[in-house]
């Protein structure tokens, strides 16, 4: 199974608006993300979002980007914030049978998930910006997974913009 995973675009801060959703500046990330996921051709079998608007928000896009319908993204609580790898490494077994995956996050639990997957464990440290995209591949019947690709906004804005 490939498993994707991107933190939510910018967001607004708390101040402004206290439910964060994407920013202007956020929006745009991920649309140059979006088009970029298209012209990789990646096509998502699931795309999985918190009930946080950025996350929902940022979901919502990368559907319409790669041609998933927006009624079929599933919220899950397991890809909140603060959501243990464990809780999310659970929910993703439940679609083991699945191709290809995507997971519009948050940090620091996108980080802790990647982590985990690659290592078991969650020491080690993987920058994710806001828009970026990583690939992973998990073996069936395996909670580990290999690392294909990551990049960054500016990558996939390149990609998006060529």
């Amino acid at each position: 199974m490939l498993i994707h995973l991107m933190q939510h675009g910018a967001c607004l801060p708390k101040e402004l608006d206290p439910t964060q959703p994407l920013s202007p500046v956020g929006r745009e990330q991920i649309e140059k993300s979006a088009k970029a996921a298209q012209r990789l051709g990646l096509n998502f079998e699931l795309i999985i979002a918190s009930h946080k608007p950025r996350s929902f928000q940022t979901a919502e896009i990368m559907a319409q980007g790669t041609n998933y319908p927006l009624k079929r993204i599933e919220l899950s609580d397991t890809v909140t914030p603060m959501a243990a790898p464990q809780s999310t490494l659970d929910f993703i077994q439940e679609y083991e049978g699945l191709d290809s995956i995507l997971i519009t996050g948050h940090q620091p639990s996108l980080t802790r998930l990647v982590s985990t997957l690659l290592t078991g464990s969650e020491h080690l440290k993987i920058v994710i910006e806001n828009g970026g995209l990583i690939q992973l591949l998990m073996g069936t019947g395996t909670r580990l997974a290999s690392l294909n690709w990551h990049l960054s906004p500016a990558h996939l804005t390149f990609i998006a913009e060529s």
